[in-house]
């Protein structure tokens, strides 16, 4: 069941998010062409400040499907109940949170924004903007159970179905009436709709969230979840700061219109990064079931099966991404929009070092390891604004990207080697550091090789360009890939798993 549940989970991510991205690319373009980069990097900075709001979450999510996976299992339908009574007053008071520490930013908005010529009300504006986060914490909590229940393919449906609903009418508005704040509003009304569709879907599968009689919550599984949350405040606070400083930065040294150029990159490496980190993020209940039983050995066997597949996902979307990038922008939004050759380089490096993070946190967030390194993205934070601010002095733009490169050594060099190699698999730092740089100078081969080659082939015509790269970013590195592991045990693993699940498919 838990196979079938993770296939299931990893098929709906790729489907629901290529028919999401595809209008969200189209929307984009329509906002870029009606309303400007100027608009654009309004969009991406008031985005990036909101994000650090989302501090106020504190982990609970994190903390609520940990302590879900037991109830679960036990099916214990009255500690399931508690926790979801739980959640729902912890995210009715980080709701108002959000909004009063929302408010709180006003007044140094004008310093953040720095000079705008487009013609619209920046406290409006953010102020919506404020409406929209608040209304995301409202009615949600029950996603956690379906999270926990391994069942985030439903989750993705119904996102997917929400982003297209709400790309298509903004497309419209923008195109028939050009309103800037009535665009704004249209996400605010499509939250609250798909909020309320994801918490019908809980209640209609599982009846008895609807009981009136609910015990209070066991205070020893309370005291737990407060114990994680104080740790992961600790994280909370560096995943925001590392995260959500970037277009702060960018438009406080280079401008807002920079922030719109650079929106353009985020939107479409955000998009094959949320397309292909999910597909590991969405095994943690999986794996979180896994570890319960205990077997090092079977679970460092998944574990190196997953960072395979994170590795080869990895670099195959990270040399695709360098490679189709540029070509790419042309056709979509104009040559006008470009970055340098350095910048992308950087970003996709950026891009890299998240994406295979993501087959450590998986297992670190399923073995509920937070409180041993609670410090650790304290000190990733701090390094992050330090470091950019140094780098943006020496290398421009690409020293802000430098600069998050930079802070995730703290992880890649103390957490992930410490906590995860070492404590859940009782392995040596020496195989880690073997295996982790493998992995990375691989990347970079092909990903040279796999750019290289594409300069190679000069064409005047832009989707021809664009073709030909897509070409090469798809068969290249994979054939590379191929050839490297044919004959790995990972390799064959997964072979054959597709191989009976196109067996199984044929017999149905």
């Amino acid at each position: 069941m838990r196979t079938e549940y993770s296939i299931k989970n990893t098929i709906t991510i790729f489907v629901t998010n290529f028919i999401s991205f595809f209008v969200a690319f189209l929307s984009q373009a329509f906002f870029i062409r009606i309303l400007g980069a100027e608009y654009l990097g309004l969009n991406g900075l008031f985005s990036n400040i909101l994000t650090m709001l989302s501090l106020f979450e504190l982990g609970i999510g994190s903390a609520i499907v940990f302590n879900l996976y037991k109830p679960i299992a036990k099916n214990d339908q009255e500690t399931i109940k508690s926790l979801m009574q739980f959640y729902k007053k912890a995210y009715n008071i980080i709701s108002i949170l959000v909004f009063c520490f929302g408010l709180a930013i006003v007044p140094f908005l004008r310093f953040i924004v720095g000079e705008i010529s487009i013609p619209v009300n920046i406290y409006i504006v953010y102020f919506l903007f404020l409406i929209s986060t608040v209304a995301s914490y409202m009615m949600a909590y029950k996603r956690s159970l379906l999270i926990a229940m391994q069942r985030s393919y439903v989750i993705n449906i119904i996102h997917s179905f929400y982003l297209v609903i709400l790309n298509v009418v903004q497309i419209l508005v923008i195109y028939l009436t050009k309103n800037y704040y009535l665009y704004l509003m249209i996400k605010i009304i499509c939250i609250f709709v798909e909020n309320i569709w994801i918490m019908r879907k809980a209640n209609k599968d599982y009846p008895y969230l609807l009981d009136k009689n609910v015990k209070k919550l066991d205070k020893t599984i309370e005291k737990d979840i407060f114990s994680r949350v104080k740790a992961l405040i600790f994280h909370k606070i560096g995943t925001v700061i590392v995260n959500g400083t970037d277009n702060i930065l960018i438009s406080m040294f280079f401008g807002v219109v920079t922030v719109g150029l650079y929106s353009n990159y985020f939107t479409v490496i955000n998009a094959i990064n949320v397309l292909f980190g999910q597909a590991i993020t969405s095994l943690t209940a999986s794996i979180g079931n896994l570890l319960v039983q205990k077997n090092v050995e079977k679970n460092f066997q998944v574990f190196k099966r997953l960072r395979f597949a994170n590795f080869w996902i990895a670099t195959f979307s990270g040399t695709a991404l360098f490679v189709v990038m540029q070509p790419f922008i042309c056709v979509w939004v104009g040559e006008k929009y470009l970055l340098s050759n350095f910048v992308l380089f950087v970003l996709v490096f950026n891009y890299y070092q998240k994406m295979m993070r993501n087959c450590y946190g998986t297992f670190k967030d399923s073995a509920g390891i937070w409180r041993e390194d609670k410090f650790v993205p304290l000190i990733e934070s701090v390094l992050n604004i330090f470091a950019s601010l140094v780098c943006l002095k020496i290398f421009g733009l690409a020293g802000v990207f430098i600069g998050t490169i930079i802070s995730g050594f703290a992880l890649w060099m103390y957490s992930y080697p410490k906590f995860v190699y070492k404590k859940i698999f009782h392995r040596t730092y020496l195989n880690y550091a073997k295996e982790t740089i493998g992995y990375l100078l691989l990347f970079l081969v092909i990903s040279f090789f796999t750019f290289s080659l594409s300069n190679m082939i000069t064409v005047s015509n832009l989707y021809l360009k664009l073709f030909i790269n897509i070409f090469l970013s798809v068969t290249i590195p994979n054939i590379l890939i191929f050839l490297c592991f044919r004959k790995t045990s990972n390799f064959q693993y997964f072979l054959n798993l597709f191989k009976n699940i196109i067996v199984r498919k044929k017999h149905a």
